[in-house]
């Protein structure tokens, strides 16, 4: 009666061992569901926060270019500014020949109809003084010599008014000629100003509106700056949340590892006499598709590891699957809530449905036919922290 009563106490003590246990696991795993979401949320920051940091370099590369198109298009105001310039003091040379050309016809017209009125005098005079015939030219000479000095004289004055009209005419004609040039020049030169003055309005206009687009890049920078700084400020905080939250993961651990270790010394009192079982004689019949699901977990937990690595990884989930603290399949293993973070980040279903490597297949195939390397129930990235089997970057426990 005795041995019953301490044979149910001793179911009860375990009993209460393990839902204690269970109750540490569901909580740790509630830890490590916040920190998977909290990865997820900090991989998707950092995504986004890349998205914006290209942004930014677009617009930044996009408002340098506006810059430079800018002061290409200042240059090119100031030429036309320049030319401009040039071409007012052109136009005030060429009005101010065109002046001087237009006085110089008026005294020109002026001196003309003073010619013209002495010619008529001098022609009046002749034939009223009776110097207009050859024959009274002749009577009225005293001599030969004296009527050949009044014909020469009277032909001299003759020769030397039409002279004196055709070089007046010609002057007239060069005059206007020139004045005819200069207007020409003029006319070009206004419409050389004219086309200046739109280039220089059409300059000008371009260089408003690159100014626009400049505030407007300038804005969308500002914009992008504050955006990124918000995700950089928010990624500061998952991550030290993150922190704590890795922090009290390892208590829970470390929680958990002492209870494991409780569990252990009673279950060497129980089996005090009896033969302990070695993880590799433990014998858990593999069902179809476990060996897709092992090497794909390997893959996604060793792959970068050495081979030993590997076939710890795996024997850590059949160790599981023959524990009474986890479920009893593979599968349950894997997907159990909280315990595998490719998992939960759906890198595992990635590897999964392209196929897992071949060393990892490899791996999976020793593991499911037995072979067990280590007898440790959980693993991680190794910190220092944690005691336990360190085999490449994992430690085992």
């Amino acid at each position: 009666m005795r041995k019953r009563i301490r044979y149910k106490v001793q179911i009860l003590t375990l009993l209460l061992c393990l839902t204690f246990g269970m109750a540490i696991v569901s909580h740790a795993e509630t830890t490590q569901d916040k920190l998977n979401d909290t990865a997820s949320k900090i991989d998707e920051l950092e995504q986004r926060k890349q998205e914006k940091e290209k942004e930014l370099e677009r617009l930044n590369q996009y408002k340098s270019n506006l810059s430079g198109e800018l002061q290409q298009l200042d240059t090119q105001l100031y030429n036309i500014s320049a030319d401009l310039e040039e071409l007012e003091q052109q136009l005030d040379v060429t009005n101010a020949s065109i002046a001087e050309k237009e006085a110089g016809i008026e005294k020109m017209e002026k001196k003309s109809e003073e010619q013209y009125e002495n010619m008529k005098r001098r022609i009046k005079y002749i034939y009223e003084n009776g110097q207009g015939n050859i024959m009274e030219i002749l009577l009225a000479s005293k001599s030969i010599s004296d009527f050949l000095n009044r014909s020469e004289y009277a032909a001299a004055i003759t020769n030397y008014d039409r002279d004196m009209l055709d070089v007046y005419i010609e002057t007239l004609h060069a005059i206007e000629d020139e004045k005819e040039r200069l207007e020409e020049k003029r006319q070009e030169e206004e419409y050389l100003k004219k086309e200046k003055e739109e280039k220089q309005n059409e300059v000008h206009t371009l260089i408003e509106e690159k100014k626009v687009k400049i505030n407007a890049a300038q804005g969308q920078i500002s914009d992008a700056e504050n955006t990124l700084g918000g995700y950089e400020e928010e990624i500061e905080k998952q991550k030290a949340y993150e922190d704590e939250l890795e922090k009290k993961k390892e208590k829970e651990e470390a929680e958990r590892l002492e209870q494991l270790r409780k569990q252990k010394e009673q279950g060497k009192e129980q089996d005090k006499g009896k033969e302990k079982q070695k993880p590799e004689d433990i014998k858990v019949i593999p069902a179809q598709g476990d060996e897709a699901l092992l090497a794909a977990i390997i893959e996604c937990e060793a792959g970068g590891e050495i081979y030993e690595g590997k076939l710890a990884v795996g024997s850590v989930v059949m160790n599981r699957v023959a524990s009474s603290s986890f479920p009893n399949t593979v599968v349950g293993v894997i997907y159990q809530s909280g315990q595998f973070s490719p998992v939960a980040s759906g890198r595992f279903a990635t590897v999964l449905a392209k196929g897992a490597g071949s060393s990892s297949v490899k791996a999976a195939k020793e593991v499911l036919a037995g072979k067990r390397t280590i007898d440790a129930l959980y693993f991680r990235t190794n910190n220092g922290l944690i005691d336990g089997t360190i085999i490449g970057n994992h430690v085992f426990y």
